[in-house]
């Protein structure tokens, strides 16, 4: 299959050439092809068995004149911890939820349907959103082993939205929703080179995403264009994309739009002021020309490029997130899990420790659970350690970080290198990646994105853009005009171990 684009599908859908239907089916059997069979990617842990019907359904729809938008008919992959209210488990990758089917969709599923989204599948993730062990390995499950980078295959997708990012990357699906706390959109993505968008917080609602902390998750459209996340994030925006059960999403926003796209100029850049962050450039040596390059086309796109533009971001402040991240796991799991089904085993993050400890066999063959642990020991977010925490994190990240660097400099934005290439795959010692800069977005729940900008021996490396909180319409319009003027992606070759 050619990597078609959303306006691709859309054009041979109006002339007749393809239907939803017919798009589903190739795309069921390149998952068959290529997730299971050919270089095993293990990307995809289960099909919807209703994309089929769904697909001609609309494809009925667009025949009789009724044409929903943009995403009508275009099929959509989901990380594992989205609740969709259909046959599909949602487990966060994990036995312990097996057989766990939600009552409902999640708020933004909800949101894809009505703009006419074919829920093709459900994609692996690192289990429980990566936040399970000190010593895992991004993309691996005990529900669905481990997801390959298919640029290099014994190295990692990077998590935890590894499924959906390599779902994109190799084409089993035009678009795909990951979630983030910290980085787990924005790594797969770079790693993989595609585009990856991680909103501001409260731009999409939570409710029925299973969680790890409400201060900093979010879900995000992930696609091999800027253009196609553009059009998904209008899609999980919605028509109304307030959310009484997520009060994040009724803080006044600059704009809610269902159509991202007329951000999307190929002179965006010219005369806005993109700060440089320096101090976030020691990820690895061989991604740093890369950048160096990238700073100069935006020059001749006509940027003002602010060089350095460091954003203040002492080590204190990874404590303190980690501190947060403990006691809101803790609240808000055990809120998800306490409304599942009385026929699932697991209704609290005790239970689940519990679980895991009796099935270690299956659960934890490679690395064990201490961070469940750490944050079942907590108190609740009454808790003054909690609240000093989760003020010292938006101090620094937001006025002392990215707010003191847009404004002392009077930027538009900020860029810097995505993160490292891709670390060897090691079920024994863990991940061993050299570093990111998505922590600073992540903290303070600001918007960034990612597009490709290079390969370090095949493997994938990306430039990232920072904006205050929802900016995501400038963003993607940055990110757009250097991904058109560059257009450095190049589809995966599946290569068994780095070339020499």
């Amino acid at each position: 299959m050619e990597e078609y684009s959303i306006t691709d599908l859309q054009r041979l859908f109006q002339t007749g050439k393809l239907t939803s239907e017919g798009l589903v089916t190739q795309y069921i059997e390149r998952i068959e092809e290529i997730d299971k069979k050919g270089p095993a990617v293990n990307a995809i842990l289960e099909l919807n068995p209703d994309a089929l019907s769904i697909a001609k359904q609309l494809d009925e729809e667009r025949q009789n004149g009724k044409i929903r938008g943009p995403f009508h008919g275009i099929p959509v992959i989901l990380k594992d911890n989205i609740d969709t209210g259909d046959q599909m488990m949602t487990t966060a990758g994990s036995l312990a939820l097996f057989n766990h089917c939600a009552s409902k969709d999640a708020f933004i599923v909800g949101n894809l349907r009505k703009a006419g989204a074919v829920i093709l599948g459900k994609a692996n993730l690192s289990e429980w959103a990566n936040f399970r062990s000190t010593h895992s390995s991004s993309g691996w499950s005990s529900r669905g082993g481990q997801t390959k980078n298919p640029y290099v295959l014994d190295r990692s997708p990077c998590g935890s939205s590894a499924g959906s990012a390599v779902a994109v990357a190799t084409n089993m699906c035009t678009v795909a929703i990951g979630t983030e706390t910290n980085g787990s959109i924005i790594c797969p993505a770079h790693i993989n080179s595609i585009v990856g968008l991680k909103p501001s917080i409260g731009l999409l609602s939570r409710s029925g995403i299973i969680p790890i902390a409400h201060s900093q998750d979010t879900a995000g459209p992930m696609g091999r264009s800027v253009e196609d996340v553009a059009i998904l994030l209008g899609a999980l925006v919605g028509q109304n994309p307030l959310d009484p059960a997520d009060p994040s999403t009724l803080e006044p926003k600059n704009e809610y739009l269902t159509d991202y796209t007329k951000h999307l100029k190929i002179d965006a850049l010219e005369g806005k002021r993109i700060g440089v962050a320096r101090n976030l450039f020691e990820i690895h040596h061989k991604a740093a020309p890369f950048m160096e390059s990238m700073i100069k086309k935006m020059e001749h796109l006509g940027a003002i490029m602010v060089d350095p533009a460091d954003i203040e971001f002492p080590k204190e402040v990874e404590e303190a997130e980690f501190l947060v991240l403990l006691y809101e796991f803790k609240a808000d799991l055990n809120r998800y899990l306490a409304w599942i089904p009385r026929s699932i085993p697991i209704h609290s993050l005790s239970e689940l420790i519990a679980y895991n400890s009796t099935h270690k066999a299956k659960v934890m063959p490679y690395f064990n659970q201490e961070i469940l642990k750490m944050a079942n020991e907590k108190d609740t977010l009454d808790a003054e350690e909690y609240q000093t925490a989760l003020r010292k994190c938006k101090e620094i990240a937001q006025d002392h970080g990215i707010d003191a660097t847009l404004v002392i400099h009077d930027l538009d934005a900020i860029v810097a290198p995505t993160g490292s290439p891709a670390w060897p795959i090691d079920h024994i010692n863990g991940d061993h990646h050299t570093g990111s800069s998505t922590s600073p977005a992540a903290i303070a729940g600001y918007p960034s994105i990612t597009i490709p900008m290079g390969y370090v021996f095949d493997l994938p490396v990306g430039i990232s853009f920072i904006g205050k909180k929802f900016t995501e319409g400038k963003l993607l319009g940055l990110a757009y005009a250097l991904e058109q003027a560059t257009k450095v992606r190049k589809p995966p070759r599946f290569l068994p171990t780095v070339a020499k």
